[in-house]
């Protein structure tokens, strides 16, 4: 899932963004259930909607290109940087 992670904006992009929040949500969800990562998951999942928001903006036609590339880049950084805290669990 992590290699899957797009750094460019593209529509395809931002769909296949989704598609790995989605799952990413579903992976913490399966690690929640679990008493011993119950507690540290909470953090996990606070994330998520900053990062979808970051996503949707980046998708905005009012904005400029770079601001789309810029925003996603962002988006796709902060999931990056989220999914590797979660690793080193």
């Amino acid at each position: 899932m992590f290699d899957r992670i797009p750094r460019r904006h593209t529509t395809d992009n931002v769909k296949e963004m989704y598609t790995i929040l989605d799952a990413y949500e579903d992976l913490l969800t399966g690690m929640e259930t679990n008493e011993h990562y119950e507690k540290q998951v909470a953090q996990f999942f606070e994330a998520l909607d900053p990062i979808r928001a970051t996503t949707k903006k980046s998708n905005d036609n009012k904005a400029s290109k770079k601001t789309k590339d810029v925003l996603f880049d962002e988006a796709s950084g902060a999931l990056k940087d989220s999914m590797e805290a979660l690793m080193q669990l």
